[in-house]
């Protein structure tokens, strides 16, 4: 009698064809993802900007206020070069108001999708920061209002007084005080922007202390490109800001590092 013929074990399944359905599924998740963020920002802005219509017009004469406090006793005003420009300058301040509005909505909606699987704790991280990313953008365009601007108008009004006469556009005038406003608003978001980053174990407060010289560096291109002038006086008035913000950045780093607790698992892996 024959013995009988052992039973072979069942081939292995293969494996299923690698045709990146999975990577085009999650590529597709990603890009729904950005799509609701960005729509969130989006009417944020659109409310903001709606708001912002209403009250331009004081918003407008506010703005107006350091050129024409220069000529106390005329009450110089600004110039139009066009049917539209009136309508351009009014609709541009429109638009800086809901920017300011939308601010803390923006940056959380950013934050939310560049930080992927964030947990309950760092979620609420993040919530948290909304009020202050509001708070630190106002510090920062009351700064660049209330310390920048003043010898920044006296400077270009004064400048070759013998050989020019001072007669500013509106466009021109209102396009470059919102973008000293605005990036200066954006500058005081870094404390914020590195302390979120520590708390999610991204960045330590180490880091940036060894990279003083490239800051150092950083701080004096943005100066140069938010500076209104030429003058090295108001430069120097922006670049100071920025290194101190620098430098508590590196104080709010250390401590994020060791509220999010990655201070102990970074020496246990020593």
């Amino acid at each position: 009698m024959a013995a009988p013929t052992p039973k072979q074990a069942p081939a292995p399944a293969s494996p299923p064809p690698d045709d990146g359905h999975e990577l085009r599924m999650s590529l597709i998740e990603h890009l729904v993802e950005l799509r609701n963020r960005l729509t969130w920002a989006f009417l944020a802005f659109v409310i903001g900007a709606s708001i912002g219509f209403v009250v331009a017009g004081p918003v407008l004469e506010y703005l107006i206020t350091p050129y024409s406090d220069l000529f106390p006793e005329t009450g110089r005003e600004l110039i139009v070069l066009g049917p539209t420009g009136a309508i351009v300058t009014y609709l541009r301040v429109a638009m800086l108001v809901g920017g300011i509005i939308a601010v803390p909505m923006s940056t959380y909606q950013v934050m939310a999708f560049i930080v992927p699987g964030l947990t309950r704790k760092e979620k609420g991280y993040v919530i948290l920061s909304i009020p202050a990313v509001a708070v630190l953008f106002v510090a920062g365009v009351g700064f660049a209002w209330f310390v920048l601007m003043p010898p920044a108008i006296t400077f270009l009004e004064g400048f070759q007084d013998g050989i020019f006469a001072a007669q500013w556009e509106a466009g021109q005038y209102i396009t470059f005080v919102t973008a000293l406003l605005f990036w200066m608003g954006v500058a005081f978001q870094t404390p914020l922007v590195f302390f979120m980053l520590s708390l999610l174990g991204i960045v330590n407060a180490g880091v940036l202390l060894r990279s003083w010289r490239i800051a150092i560096v950083i701080s004096a291109v943005a100066a140069a490109f938010i500076t209104p002038t030429v003058d090295p006086v108001n430069m120097f008035l922006v670049m100071g800001p920025l290194l101190v913000l620098y430098a508590f950045s590196i104080i709010l780093t250390w401590i994020g590092w060791r509220i999010g607790g990655h201070h102990r698992s970074w020496r246990s892996e020593r």
